[in-house]
C-alpha cells in the first residue's frame, strides 16, 4: 500500500492546525492522556468543542468512551454540570469509580435506582432512568446541566428499556449538547439525521477501524485452526464503511459467497465439515441405517431422535482453556449463555487440577478476596458460595453472571484488568459495556435460549461478543475463538465474522407514565408532535416513501396479469371469485371444527381439579397423572400435574388428542410439598394404587367422538355444495385454457392481497406513535387519570398526579394497587412483600403454584392487584395496547424473611433465586419503595412504611455491594 508525502504547504498547514488546538480545551485535554487521539476521537471531541451534538459508532473497545470523558472535561472547564448515563448500574459503578479518581469525590455524584452519592456534584454518573425521571419532575438538579454522555445509546433498540432513551433525547433542554456512543450500527447515518432533527446540529463520526486487529480461530479438538485462509484480519473481511453493503450480506453465507467477498475459508475446515455430513450421510443411509432407527423407535417411541456424529473429539473446558495458554492466548473470556454453565465450567477447571497463577499473584488475589468478604456476614458467607469462589479466584479462574452478588462480580472485574484472573466465563451481559478486554474471546456456542426457544446469535451479537478481544495498549492483535460443535459449518462462522450489520431499530411505545407527564407539561396536542418526533415514527415514516414505490410497480404488474387472465367464454375474474370463494369456505370448514376441538380441550382442562387422576396422551410426559394446582383464570389452561414418575409438568392443550376427563379422585396431603422428592413419590405412589383400585377405561376409547359438532357444521357443508354446483355452471369452466388463466388469476390474487397490505401499512405508519398515545389515554379516561374539561381539554385528576411519580413497566397497576386500598392493611414487613408483587418477575419455567401468603392482610392484598391486573388487561386488550404483566408472587417468601431479619441461607432455602439474582430484586423493590416514599399528596402513614420497608431490606450482602 503507498502512502504519499505531504506536500511542503500541507505540512505547514497540519502544524499550524497542531498549534491552534494545543491553545485549546481539546489540546489541554489531550496533554492529560498518556496516548495519542485517534482520528475518529479528535473529530467527535471537536465536534464538541465546537457546541455541536454527535453520534459517536465504533467497534468495541476502539476508544469512543474518551469522546464522552472529553465532554466531562469540557463541562467543569466551563463551569456547567456534566450528566454521564449508562444502561446498566454495573457500568455506572465502573464509570463513578473512575471519574472519581480522575476529578476528585467532591466533583462526582452517583445515582442508581437505590444509590444516591453527592448527586449535586458537577458530574454525575446515572443510569438513563434516573435521568428521564428528573427531566419529569422538573428537578433542580438539572440547572446548569451543560453536557449529557449517552453511552452505550444503541440500548434504545431493547424492546423493554429502549424507549427510555429516546424520552430523554427528546425532552432535554435545547442548550444541553449530547454525546451519543453506540456501538457500530449499520443504519447511524439514519439515526443522526434524527438526532440532527431533534437536537439541532448533530455530527455523525463513524469508524469501522479497531485499533488492535482481531483474528478468527476455530478450535477443533485441542487444535486452534484459522477461520480464513491466508493472513486476514476483521477489518479486511468485513465490509469498510458501507452500511447497506454490510446489510446485503446474506446471514449464513457459502463457501462460494465467501471467495465472492474477497476472503476465503480455510480448506481444511471446509473438509473436516464436508467429512463430517459425509459421516452422518452413511450413518442414516448407509449399512445399519435401518435397524438404528429401528432401535431409536423402540427406545423413544415414534420419535426417532438423531444425533450428528463427529469424528472430533471435543476438548473439555479445561483444556480449551490449557491449549489458550499454551499458546499465550490468555486472559480470556469464554462466552457460555447460561449461568449455570459458568459455575459448572469454574468448577470444572478447579476439579481438573488446573492453576494459572504464580505464587505471587495467590497471594494478591487472597488479600483482595478476603478484603472484599471480611465486611460481609459469617452466616452468609457459606450461603454465597464465598469459599468456592475464592478457590477458582487463586487459581485465576472465575465466573461473571448476573445471578452472582455484586460484589464479587466487580472484584473478578479488577482482577481481570489487573492481569491476576486469566479465564473468566461469562454470559453475555459482560459484552454491554462493563469494561473487561481480553487478549482472546472463546464462543463455546453460536446459538442462545432467548426466553422462548434456541435461535442463533445474530452477526451483531457476534461483534459484540467478540469485540472484547485485544487489550488497546497491551496486546499487539486480539483473538476470537470459536469452539467445534457437532454440525458447525466453517462457512456460516465466517459469514458471522465478516459482517457488522446491527440495525438501530427503535422500541418506542407511549407508556401510561409518560403520556400523563407529557399531557400534564404541554397539553394533548403538544404531546402528540412530541411523540411524532420520537425515533420510532422517524424509521416509519422514512418506510412509508419505499412502500409508496412498491405500491405503483405492483400497480402496473397487477394490470400485465388481468390481461393474462381474460377469457373469451365469460368473466374469468367471477369464475376465480368462485374458486376462492370456494377454496375459502372449506378452509374455514376445517378451521371451525379444529377451534371448537380446542375450545373443548381447553375447557376440559379448566374443569380439572386438585386431586384428578387424569391420562395424559401426548406431549413432554405422557401416562398417567394426578393434577396438582387448576388453572381457571388463563385463556390457554395449564394445570400443574405430578406424573408417575413423580416429575412435575404443566399439561396444555397441546398434550391432548381430545378433551381430558378424570379416571379417579385421590386426596393431596395438606403436608404435601412439591419441591420435596420423598413428598412427590408418596404422591405418585397413591396414584397407582388409587388407579388399581379404579380400573381405567381403555386409552383411546373416546378418539372418535365428533365433539358434537355434527349439526354445527351442516349449513357450512350446505353452502360448499352450492359454490361447486355454481362452479361447474360457469361459462368458463369449459374453457380448454382454464388452468393456464387460473394460474394467472393466483398471481394476480396474490399480488393484489401484498398490493392491499402494503397499502395498510402505509396508513398504518402513518402517526402510529400519536395513535397508540390515543389508545393510552382512552384507557387513563376510563380509569378516571384524566378529566374533560368544559371546553374539551383534559385535565389531569389528583389520581392522575400520583401516576406521573411511578415508574416502571406495571406503573398503572401500581397505581390501581394505591387507589384500591391494596397497602392500607399492610405493616413495613408486608409492604417490603407486597412490593415485591409489582416488580418481580420470574423466568417462564420458574412460574410455580400460588403460594400461601405470609398474613391474611398480604392475602387480602394479594388479591386486589390480581383483581384489578385482570380487569386492566382486558381494558388493554379492548384499546389493542401492550398487556401489563402479571404480578408475580415468586418473592414474596424470601422478601417477607428478609424483611424480618432472617439469614440470607433461610431466605433463599426452598426458591429457585441465586443470591445475585436475590440482592438485584431487593434493590428493586427498594427503588418502587423509595418512589412510593416521595409521592406528593401520599398518606403519611403509607410514606413511613415505605421508608421503613427499606430500612429493613437494605441490610447484610444488599447494603454491602460497594456503590451499586
Amino acid at each position: 500500500m503507498s502512502t504519499t508525502t505531504p506536500s511542503p504547504s500541507e505540512r505547514y498547514r497540519a502544524s499550524a492546525e497542531r498549534t491552534a488546538e494545543a491553545k485549546t480545551h481539546l489540546g489541554a485535554f489531550a496533554r492529560t492522556l498518556n496516548f495519542e487521539l485517534d482520528d475518529f476521537q479528535r473529530q467527535a471531541c471537536k465536534s464538541l468543542q465546537e457546541g455541536r451534538g454527535v453520534l459517536v459508532a465504533a467497534p468495541t473497545g476502539a476508544g469512543k468512551t474518551i469522546v464522552g470523558e472529553f465532554a466531562v472535561y469540557l463541562a467543569l472547564q466551563r463551569g456547567l454540570k456534566a450528566f454521564y448515563t449508562t444502561p446498566i448500574k454495573a457500568l455506572s459503578n465502573q464509570k463513578f469509580t473512575e471519574l472519581t479518581e480522575k476529578y476528585g469525590e467532591e466533583n462526582v455524584g452517583l445515582l442508581t435506582g437505590d444509590t444516591s452519592i453527592n448527586g449535586d456534584a458537577p458530574v454525575v454518573v446515572m443510569t438513563t432512568e434516573v435521568l428521564r425521571n428528573m427531566l419529569y419532575a422538573d428537578s433542580d438538579t438539572l440547572f446548569d446541566l451543560g453536557f449529557v454522555v449517552m453511552d452505550e445509546v444503541h440500548y434504545l433498540a431493547d424492546r423493554f428499556r429502549g424507549a427510555v432513551w429516546e424520552e430523554v433525547i427528546i425532552h432535554l433542554p435545547s442548550e444541553v449538547q449530547v454525546a451519543s456512543l453506540s456501538a457500530t450500527v449499520s443504519n447511524a447515518e439514519e439515526f443522526g439525521a434524527w438526532l440532527d432533527t431533534v437536537r439541532g446540529d448533530t455530527d455523525v463520526i463513524v469508524s469501522e477501524h479497531r485499533p488492535v486487529p482481531l483474528w478468527q480461530h476455530v478450535m477443533v479438538g485441542r487444535d486452534i485452526v484459522d477461520l480464513f485462509a491466508g493472513e486476514t484480519t476483521f477489518d479486511e473481511i468485513a465490509p469498510a464503511g458501507n452500511p447497506a453493503t454490510a446489510a446485503a450480506v446474506p446471514s449464513a453465507p457459502s463457501a462460494d459467497d465467501a471467495g465472492q467477498r474477497g476472503f476465503e475459508v480455510n480448506p481444511e475446515l471446509l473438509s473436516l465439515s464436508r467429512a463430517e455430513s459425509q459421516l452422518n450421510f452413511q450413518g442414516r443411509f448407509g449399512h445399519g441405517g435401518r435397524s438404528q432407527r429401528r432401535q431409536q423407535r423402540q427406545r423413544y417411541g415414534d420419535r426417532p431422535q438423531q444425533e450428528t456424529r463427529t469424528a472430533v473429539r471435543r476438548a473439555s473446558r479445561p483444556q480449551v482453556i490449557a491449549s489458550l495458554d499454551r499458546q499465550d492466548l490468555l486472559p480470556a473470556i469464554t462466552f457460555i449463555f447460561s449461568r449455570a454453565g459458568c459455575d459448572a465450567a469454574v468448577a470444572q477447571c478447579v476439579a481438573s487440577g488446573l492453576w494459572l497463577t504464580t505464587e505471587r499473584e495467590q497471594r494478591i488475589i487472597a488479600q483482595r478476596v478476603d478484603e472484599a468478604g471480611q465486611d460481609i456476614p459469617s452466616d452468609d458467607l457459606e450461603v454465597l458460595g464465598f469459599w468456592n469462589w475464592r478457590d477458582g479466584l487463586l487459581r485465576g479462574i472465575a465466573a461473571h453472571h448476573a445471578g452472582m452478588l455484586p460484589t464479587f462480580k466487580e472484584v473478578v472485574e479488577k482482577l481481570f484488568a489487573d492481569g491476576l484472573v486469566k479465564a473468566v466465563f461469562a454470559t453475555e451481559t459482560l459484552a454491554l459495556g462493563v469494561n473487561m478486554p481480553a487478549r482472546s474471546v472463546v464462543l463455546e456456542k453460536l446459538d442462545k435460549f432467548n426466553g422462548e426457544a434456541h435461535v442463533d446469535i445474530t452477526a451483531g451479537e457476534y461483534t459484540q461478543l467478540t469485540g472484547r478481544a485485544g487489550r488497546r495498549g497491551i496486546d499487539v492483535e486480539g483473538h476470537a475463538v470459536v469452539l467445534w460443535q457437532p454440525g458447525t459449518d466453517p462457512a456460516a462462522v465466517a459469514g458471522l465474522a465478516s459482517r457488522r450489520t446491527y440495525p438501530l431499530n427503535s422500541s418506542f411505545q407511549p407508556t401510561y407514565n409518560m403520556s400523563i407527564n407529557l399531557l400534564a407539561q404541554f397539553g394533548r396536542p403538544r404531546a402528540r408532535e412530541i411523540l411524532e418526533s420520537s425515533f420510532a415514527q422517524f424509521q416509519a415514516d422514512r418506510s412509508v416513501v419505499g412502500l409508496a414505490r412498491q405500491v405503483r410497480s405492483r400497480e402496473e404488474s397487477l394490470a400485465g396479469y388481468a390481461k393474462s387472465m381474460t377469457c373469451h367464454l365469460g368473466d374469468f375474474t367471477e369464475y376465480a371469485r368462485l374458486r376462492r370463494e370456494l377454496s375459502d369456505a372449506e378452509n374455514f370448514s376445517s378451521r371451525t371444527k379444529s377451534r371448537a376441538r380446542k375450545s373443548l380441550n381447553e375447557d376440559s382442562l379448566s374443569r380439572l381439579l386438585p386431586g384428578d387422576v387424569v391420562d395424559v396422551p401426548a406431549g413432554r410426559a405422557p401416562g398417567f397423572a394426578v393434577v396438582l394446582s387448576s388453572d381457571h383464570s388463563s385463556r390457554e389452561p395449564r394445570p400443574a400435574v405430578l406424573t408417575l414418575e413423580s416429575q412435575l409438568r404443566r399439561i396444555g392443550v397441546d398434550d391432548l388428542e381430545g378433551p381430558i376427563a378424570p379416571l379417579t379422585r385421590i386426596r393431596i396431603p395438606k403436608s404435601f410439598n412439591a419441591k420435596v422428592p420423598k413428598s412427590r413419590r408418596d404422591l405418585a405412589s397413591s396414584v397407582r394404587n388409587a388407579l388399581r383400585e379404579n380400573r381405567p377405561p381403555a386409552r383411546g376409547s373416546s378418539r372418535n367422538n365428533d365433539f358434537g359438532l355434527g349439526s354445527a357444521s351442516q349449513n357450512q357443508e350446505k353452502k360448499i355444495a352450492d359454490l361447486r354446483r355454481a362452479l361447474r355452471a360457469h361459462p368458463c369452466h369449459g374453457c380448454s385454457e382454464r388452468e393456464d388463466h387460473a394460474r394467472w388469476s393466483e398471481r394476480w390474487w396474490k399480488l393484489r392481497k401484498e398490493t392491499d397490505g402494503l397499502v395498510r401499512q402505509i396508513q398504518g405508519r402513518t402517526n402510529t406513535i400519536a395513535k397508540t398515545f390515543d389508545r393510552v389515554c382512552d384507557v387513563l379516561s376510563t380509569y378516571g387519570y384524566l378529566e374533560s374539561t368544559e371546553d374539551g381539554q383534559h385535565s389531569i385528576s389528583t389520581d392522575g398526579q400520583r401516576l406521573r411519580r411511578i415508574y416502571g413497566e406495571k406503573d398503572l397497576l401500581i397505581s390501581q394497587a394505591l387507589r384500591q386500598g391494596a397497602f392500607d392493611d399492610l405493616d413495613a414487613v408486608e409492604v417490603a412483600a407486597f412490593a415485591s408483587v409489582l416488580v418481580y418477575q420470574a423466568k417462564r419455567e420458574d412460574r410455580g403454584l400460588r403460594p400461601r401468603m405470609p398474613s391474611v392482610s398480604l392475602e387480602t392484598a394479594v388479591d386486589i392487584v390480581v383483581r384489578e391486573w385482570s380487569a386492566l388487561e382486558d381494558v388493554e386488550e379492548q384499546n389493542k395496547l401492550p398487556l401489563t404483566g402479571e404480578p408475580e408472587l415468586g418473592l414474596i417468601w424470601p422478601m417477607y424473611k428478609w424483611a424480618r431479619g432472617r439469614h440470607l441461607q433461610e431466605v433463599l432455602s426452598g426458591s429457585d433465586l441465586a443470591a445475585g439474582d436475590f440482592v438485584r430484586w431487593v434493590k428493586q423493590v427498594i427503588d418502587l419503595l423509595d418512589q412510593l416514599a416521595k409521592i406528593p399528596g401520599l398518606d403519611p402513614r403509607l410514606a413511613r412504611l415505605c421508608a421503613e420497608a427499606i430500612r429493613l431490606i437494605r441490610r447484610g450482602v444488599v447494603a454491602y455491594s460497594t456503590v451499586g
